[in-house]
């Protein structure tokens, strides 16, 4: 089969996908499934081969990521659960003083945004934005839009979240070198995005006036104050159904008075973190052999670095803070659930781009791009930010464009730092561009009580300002590793 053929197989494979995402509303493992075996047989696949396909897409790619996701989510369960998440962005504020609160809820949103998944920490964290913003007579938005903007850009381009932990495997990128140049890069992004917003909530906008005055307790509403977005209801799915806009279920147990204190949560986010990176340096500085190495390499591998963490959490969350054994398992199990389709979507989304590679897709659209004569950064961040605004969801798009690059990637033969700056601009991508089919779009519109339009000049604003300035710093490091 030709070139041409297999090229245009494959675009029209993408537009369906899009199709079905957008249009219809198909749930986006159903809607992977479905495209990659329509593209298999399209691409001359042999009908007894599918289900062999199928097989290897998705057992290589949930083998590497289902673990670390499952880990990662108890993690942040348990220190949601624990009234963690609250007490220690509390504790900033009360270390910032009330004029640094929306830097000291940015760096909440930033630290706690790397082991809790987007829509589960905003929702957490919302509760403190309006009190804060109860006593200060100050615009909700001056508080959640730096906050909401620092746990988004982690989302999109850190690992334990699934959009990178899936990329990683695709392209055969190391966590760990993406956590050694992702977290300088983060948190230099959450710092443009900071100013940004301090200076996009110089104004007031409408919010809903039910909040106004649940929040501020009074009616004195502006006229124009509507939160209703003219319509607008959150879309079940419209981000690829890798989010939702409801609270997490109640487990049933009952948290403890005393809150966790914020030199424990702060260890145990930063513990895996410390362990994978150091896995990493590790590996790249020590003699081959050596003890030190073999022992750092073990410990810093992600999967075992985040069940460290877990143990941590069962003993420093549960165990010494008086949890029963019952009690800490239930909250460990109900961390489960909210992300099985997280990992269903990345599992399909290594099935497509299995499919990709061994139908010769891979190979053809590998040769068109390094024709096309753009750079490969630049590349690799175009075609994850189109599919990111075209379809909403950060995950998919990133695994999409992994399964697509993959081949190019490894004809380039890049080195480890470099693949990682890749993961890291196609993060950029990802995190650009959040509108109307995003859900993390409706969960801040919904929560911050603010209409569509506000949403657009601000929340779409800053993401995308953040996005590009995510690829900007990786592009300035490429010429340095």
């Amino acid at each position: 089969m030709s070139s041409t053929t297999l090229l245009l197989i494959a675009a029209g494979g993408i537009a369906v996908l899009l199709l079905m995402v957008i249009k219809f509303k198909v749930n986006a493992f159903v809607a992977l499934l479905l495209v990659s075996l329509g593209v298999a047989l399209a691409a001359g696949t042999p009908a007894a081969e599918l289900v062999t396909t199928i097989q290897e897409g998705m057992g290589q790619t949930l083998g590497y990521i289902a673990v670390i996701i499952a880990l990662g989510a108890m993690v942040g369960r348990m220190i949601e659960i624990s009234g963690g998440a609250k007490s220690f962005a509390q504790s900033l504020i009360d270390r910032f003083g009330e004029r640094r609160t929306p830097l000291a809820l940015t760096v909440a949103g930033f630290v706690l945004g790397i082991p809790i998944f987007f829509d589960v920490g905003l929702i957490i964290l919302m509760p403190i934005v309006l009190g804060v913003a109860r006593v200060s007579r100050k615009p909700i938005l001056l508080y959640a839009l730096p906050l909401a903007g620092a746990m988004l850009t982690v989302h999109a381009l850190l690992p334990p979240h699934p959009g990178q932990v899936a990329l990683a495997g695709l392209i055969g990128a190391d966590q760990g070198m993406i956590l050694l140049f992702g977290i300088p890069i983060a948190a230099l992004v959450s710092v443009v995005g900071f100013l940004l917003a301090r200076r996009l909530t110089r104004r007031e906008y409408p919010i809903d006036p039910d909040l106004y005055e649940r929040v501020y307790g009074d009616t004195d509403v502006p006229d124009d104050a509507d939160g209703t977005g003219g319509g607008s209801t959150p879309a079940a799915g419209g981000g690829g159904g890798s989010a939702t806009v409801l609270a997490p279920a109640p487990t049933g147990t009952k948290q403890t008075e005393r809150p966790p204190s914020f030199g424990t949560i702060l260890t145990l986010v930063l513990t895996p973190i410390a362990l994978i990176m150091l896995g990493t340096v590790s590996t790249n500085t020590l003699d081959e052999g050596s003890l030190l190495r073999t022992v750092l390499g073990v410990l810093g591998a992600p999967m075992i670095a985040l069940l460290i963490a877990v143990v941590l959490c069962a003993y420093l969350l549960g165990a010494r803070r008086g949890w029963s054994a019952s009690h800490t398992e239930e909250v460990l199990s109900s961390a489960l659930p909210p992300v099985a389709l997280v990992i269903l979507v990345s599992g399909a989304g290594g099935i497509f781009g299995k499919v990709l590679v061994k139908t010769g897709i891979g190979d053809a659209v590998s040769d068109v791009l390094q024709a096309s004569g753009l750079p490969l950064l630049a590349l690799a961040f175009l075609m994850t930010l189109v599919l990111r605004a075209a379809q909403g969801s950060a995950t998919v798009a990133l695994v999409t464009v992994g399964g697509l690059l993959a081949p190019l990637l490894k004809n380039a033969d890049l080195s480890s730092p470099q693949l990682a700056l890749v993961a890291l601009a196609m993060g950029g991508g990802a995190l650009a561009l959040s509108h109307i089919n995003d859900s993390g779009f409706w969960i801040f519109t919904k929560l911050v009580g603010i209409n569509v339009p506000t949403a657009l000049r601000t929340w779409t604003v800053l993401t995308t300002t953040m996005g590009l300035t995510a690829f900007a710093l990786a592009a300035v490091a490429w010429p340095l590793v």
